[in-house]
């Protein structure tokens, strides 16, 4: 009975062992097998260029976008290290995709064109007023409207005054007087006489004779019952307060001239661009009116004061008028070229602006690219200065930017372990039965 017993033992554990090796090489040969399947798998695996987490056994289309599925190129997964958040490696495919193009970074002088915009303004100091010198009557306008043409030293009009005709008989007759004395040697010119007619001259003087109009009155000997008055400048009339017939009071202004050979520019210059902007450099001034047409002119004058409204200040510029074409009011385009140091450049398109930071992808290897926080400077049409952050040399990417940070973020997602909800113990959940038209993605393996 004893015997029976221990033969027993020993066949239970003889059995016990050759299961146990049983097993052990069953589960050598199934891993191998699954080895071997994975791997075969994984040469023919199918992913979407547009969700790269996707991927299928069979060719097909994405079930979120519907692109057609597109064959996962062997060697090309990424490394253990390179799934960090630091680092965004692309296949060949994925970067035509993409359209991913990259730009070396370089030290180079900067131009900063500022655009800004403005009016045609009248150049205050080419502009005149034409004023009555006596108190009279328009008897004469050689100017009859606004817009017309005048010449300096040209009578734009002629008034009739007594106070004129009585100062003139009052210069005659201490002129008359003087050259009759002056005929006769031995009698000596009277004191008053000299007086009168030097007070009768400078009153003429004030009522605006001219040399040539005493020349005149001197060779006629007949005093004139009007005054001609002159515009002070060339220009075109801007403005006309008077008609024939009407009586005028001294010092009443009659017309308003302007020269319009040059113009002021004002234009709007924004805030953020004032440090840049000096007296004496450099406009080319445009207008759409005249697409032909550039004049170049020098900043004049930066007004010491601030549009709260707009946040902008003016700026003067005069410029050549050539033809008059620049019409007062008139809009136009100024662009100033601001010469900066040499610095580090690149595209605008490559940086990343979240608001808080600034990003540019940068290819640390080929295909592989890594994120770095940037400063910027001044930014240049296309280009972008870049303050800290980038060497010259290192290669950034131009386009696919967006794409690349949205890859970093699907592999982050990938990363990430989702956390079990909390029990609830009142209430349990209810699970759904599926729909028919719900997506099918039983097929589907996602990284």
């Amino acid at each position: 009975m004893a015997m029976n017993r221990s033969i027993k033992f020993l066949i239970a554990i003889s059995l016990l062992a050759a299961a146990i090796v049983s097993g052990y090489l069953y589960g050598r040969k199934t891993a191998g097998t699954t080895g071997s399947v994975s791997k075969q798998v994984q040469k023919s695996e199918y992913t979407c260029p547009m969700h790269p987490f996707i991927l299928k056994d069979t060719p097909g289309a994405c079930p979120i976008c519907a692109m057609e599925l597109v064959r996962k190129v062997d060697g090309l997964n990424l490394d253990q290290d390179l799934k960090g958040k630091q680092h965004v490696a692309l296949s060949p495919s994925q970067q035509i995709m993409t359209n991913l193009a990259t730009v070396t970074a370089a030290v180079k002088p900067m131009v900063r064109h500022i655009n800004c915009t403005g009016i045609v303004a009248f150049n205050q100091e080419r502009q005149g007023k034409v004023a009555a010198w006596v108190a009279g009557r328009v008897e004469l306008l050689n100017v009859k409207s606004v817009g017309s043409q005048v010449k300096k030293n040209v009578p734009v009009a002629e008034l009739f005054s007594a106070d004129l005709y009585n100062a003139q008989v009052q210069y005659l007759l201490a002129y008359r007087t003087i050259k009759i004395l002056n005929n006769t040697a031995t009698v000596p010119f009277p004191i008053n006489t000299q007086m009168a007619l030097g007070e009768s001259h400078e009153k003429l003087r004030q009522l605006g004779f001219r040399d040539e109009q005493f020349s005149l009155l001197q060779k006629s000997n007949k005093p004139s019952v009007r005054i001609p008055l002159y515009s002070p400048i060339s220009g075109v009339v801007t403005e006309s307060l008077v008609r024939e017939g009407q009586y005028v009071n001294v010092g009443e202004q009659l017309f308003t001239v302007a020269d319009l050979s040059r113009v002021w520019v004002e234009l709007e210059l924004f805030e953020s661009d004032l440090q840049l902007v000096k007296a004496g450099q450099n406009v080319t001034i445009s207008s759409r009116s005249y697409p032909e047409l550039s004049i170049s002119g020098k900043v004049k004058l930066i007004y010491p004061f601030l549009d709260a409204k707009t946040r902008t200040a003016k700026l003067r510029v005069e410029i050549p008028n050539p033809g008059l074409k620049l019409k007062p009011e008139m809009y136009v385009q100024g662009t100033i070229n601001v010469s900066l140091s040499e610095s580090i450049v690149i595209p605008v398109a490559s940086v990343m602006d979240t608001g808080k930071r600034q990003i540019v992808w940068v290819e640390s290897s080929p295909g592989v690219f890594q994120p770095r926080d940037v400063k910027t400077g001044i930014r240049s049409n296309a280009d972008i200065q870049i303050l800290s952050g980038l060497r010259a040399g290192e290669k950034v990417a131009t386009t696919g930017g967006y794409l690349i940070d949205s890859e970093a973020q699907l592999s982050r997602m990938g990363d990430e372990q989702p956390q079990p909800a909390p029990a609830d113990k009142t209430e349990k959940p209810v699970v759904k039965p599926g729909k028919k038209d719900e997506m099918d993605m039983k097929d589907m393996k996602m990284n």
